[in-house]
This record gives structure tokens, sequence and C-alpha cells, in this order.
């Protein structure tokens, strides 16, 4: 079977997702976000967009989202999906990262299985403030309207969190969903 790719955007957790994922025998690889599409349309099952610290240096991860496969935008990812599809992207009002209770508002396939209310680890420097057309809103809190969206029928999925933190409530639970989401469209 083909690995899932985490796309590498400089952010210092996206070795920690691959860890988590490996750690779960769930076969992945970090790629760089200059990989060409081509490579990456024959070589996976489905797509990790890791963050980083901003937009311009995301690399080719918008032209990813073309390819047909399953994505999950963590934090930057997110904002990457976001303005691909034509949402907005701006300053947050809390920077830094830390902990915000997130509620869930729509309990579909990548947060299947979780209560209403999680705590988890984010940064909240720049988050969507507008969530592109044809997305659904799965979840806000407090500081943030669009802690996590998704447009279903192309699988594609973005969270502010981080769930590859330990301080982030089951975020194992993420990538087991996105996995059950990927093997689904196999």
């Amino acid at each position: 079977m083909l690995p899932i790719y985490i796309v590498n955007n400089f952010g210092q957790f996206n070795h920690l997702i691959l860890r988590t994922l490996r750690d779960m025998e769930i076969d992945a690889t970090m790629i760089p976000n200059s990989t060409p599409p081509q490579k990456i349309a024959e070589d996976c099952r489905g797509i990790i967009l890791g963050g980083g610290p901003s937009l311009e240096r995301s690399g080719n991860c918008d032209t990813y989202l073309d390819l047909g496969l399953p994505v999950l935008g963590i934090c930057l990812g997110l904002h990457i999906i976001a303005v691909k599809f034509g949402g907005e992207v701006h300053t947050g009002r809390k920077g830094g990262y830390g902990p915000v209770d997130v509620d869930i508002c729509e309990h579909n396939d990548i947060l299947k299985g979780y209560p209403d209310k999680i705590s988890v680890w984010a940064s909240h420097a720049d988050e969507v403030t507008k969530i592109p057309e044809g997305f659904t809103l799965l979840a806000h809190s407090s500081i943030c309207g669009a802690e996590a969206v998704a447009f279903q029928k192309m699988h594609i999925y973005g969270l502010q969190w981080h769930p590859e933190v330990s301080h982030t409530f089951e975020g194992k639970r993420v990538f087991e969903n996105f996995n059950q989401i990927i093997l689904d469209t196999l």
C-alpha cells in the first residue's frame, strides 16, 4: 500500500506528525513542499499538509489540492486550503501556541468519535476568517471562528490545531479517522 505523504512546510511539529503516524503503524513519508505534483499523484494515497511559518513559504502545496487525493491540512495546511478555494486568512486576535477549548459543531468523518468539546493545542497567529464556499464548519472556539472545516465530497479537511502534540485531547483519533477516509476512497 502506498504511504501518506506529509508535506513539510518548515513547521516545528511536522516531524512529530510523521512519528505519530509511524507509531500508529500507518505508513507515512515526509516530503519537501517543493515536490512536483506528478510525483505525489503517483506515489501516495493521501496528503497531510503540515504546519509552517507562512503561506509565502508553502511551495507547491496549493497544486496538491488538485490531485483528487484525500487531504488533511494542519494549521498552515488549513490556511493553504482556505486560500486555494477562495477563503481568507488574517492575523488572529491571539498569537503563539497554547491551549484552547474547541466546540465541535459537526461530527463528520474526520472528527468522528469526539465529544462536543475538546481541549487542543493550537497557534492562532494566523487563522481562517472566511470559510470557502462549499466548505462545512466543523469546529470553532471563543477565539477563532474556524477551528476546523471540511469539503467532504473532495475529502479535504483542515484543522487549526495540532493533533500530533500530546497536549491535544485524543489527537491520534484525527489520524485514525483520516486513514479510514483514505481507505474508504481506495
